[in-house]
């Protein structure tokens, strides 16, 4: 068996060890890109390499799982793996998310001391000089809320399908105490837990750092019936939820602006296309116009708003304001 093959044996049997319920051959087949029938050889290799794998019923369909996982050997983590988990710790730390940052920097301590020392020793040089040559830059922005005691009662309300109130310092009813159904965090520029008030299908944002005096109660609460916190997320260019809007952008061919345009994500649904005079035409649909209108001030002349009219109102407004806190001569 050639050398990548043998790594994607690995690699599902590793998967098969971290699923719980296993998986299918469906989800094999996605998990590792491949077809059904790549995903049964690869199946079938590991059922006869790893022979504590198990067949578990879930009509109708079939799962495979490593019940007790794998030995250390098989699961020494690569100088890259370890790199990369350092790294994430120190990019949450230097943002200022010390809570995350610990429990990524606990986990690393827990995998080095899982490690044999002859592993350990081989890969611990390599690791020591990329961490010192390869570091995090910090943008500039807000300093993310972080608070381990709401983001822990936040947490148990979700898993426990719980209401949970709170004291919300933003908003039409600034100082007022809310109930709401907790359908889950975002992590960003700023924290923001996603919520349904009690009594609404419509979940909203609420800015973590003027979130104070977190209750969970004890009353059951769950989100909207087929809520998805990705979709939920990818509906605004940013953080503040409104209409959606269908966005047409002409990047034109000043300077790099089409190259750099190329290689940007504007949004998960864009679609880029070339026209004949050089310019790119960048669609998609969002909400949220003025966090994009603040975004495309970084564009300076590069970009022109073709579509909606609210962005190009939203652009005008904040370029009022900019020109009110900086008049000319």
């Amino acid at each position: 068996m050639r050398h990548d093959k043998a790594a994607i044996v690995l690699d599902l049997a590793r998967r098969m060890a971290a699923s719980a319920e296993g998986l299918t051959l469906d989800e094999m087949a996605r998990d590792l890109e491949v077809g059904r029938r790549t995903a049964e050889r690869l199946r079938d290799a590991v059922l006869y390499l790893f022979p504590q794998a198990e067949e578990v019923s879930d009509p109708p369909t079939k799962r495979w799982r490593i019940r007790d996982g794998l030995s250390a050997f098989q699961q020494a983590p690569t100088t890259t793996e370890l790199l990369e988990l350092s790294k994430a710790a120190e990019g949450l730390r230097r943002q200022g998310e010390a809570g995350r940052a610990t429990a990524l920097e606990t986990l690393e301590l827990k995998i080095r001391s899982a490690m044999r020392s002859t592993a350990l020793n081989r890969i611990a040089p390599d690791l020591e000089a990329l961490v010192r040559a390869e570091t995090i830059a910090v943008q500039a922005g807000p300093r993310p809320f972080e608070d381990e005691t709401t983001l822990a009662a936040i947490r148990h309300a979700i898993m426990a399908g719980a209401a949970i109130s709170f004291i919300y310092n933003r908003g039409s009813r600034p100082g007022e105490r809310r109930e709401v159904a907790p359908c889950g965090l975002m992590f960003g520029r700023a924290n923001y837990l996603v919520a349904a008030e009690i009594g609404s299908d419509s979940p909203k944002t609420f800015r973590l750092d003027s979130v104070q005096g977190v209750q969970v109660m004890d009353r059951p609460a769950a989100p909207p019936e087929g809520f998805d916190l990705t979709a939920f997320a990818n509906r605004s260019f940013g953080i503040y939820q409104d209409s959606v809007e269908d966005v047409e952008l002409t990047i034109l061919p000043i300077g790099q602006a089409v190259d750099e345009a190329r290689v940007w994500r504007f949004h998960p649904t864009q679609t880029l296309s070339d026209n004949p005079d050089g310019s790119l035409t960048v669609r998609f649909s969002a909400s949220g116009m003025r966090e994009l209108a603040w975004h495309l001030f970084t564009w300076g002349e590069g970009v022109r708003i073709e579509k909606p009219e609210r962005l190009k109102q939203a652009m005008q407004e904040a370029l009022a304001a900019a020109q009110r806190a900086h008049p000319g001569p």
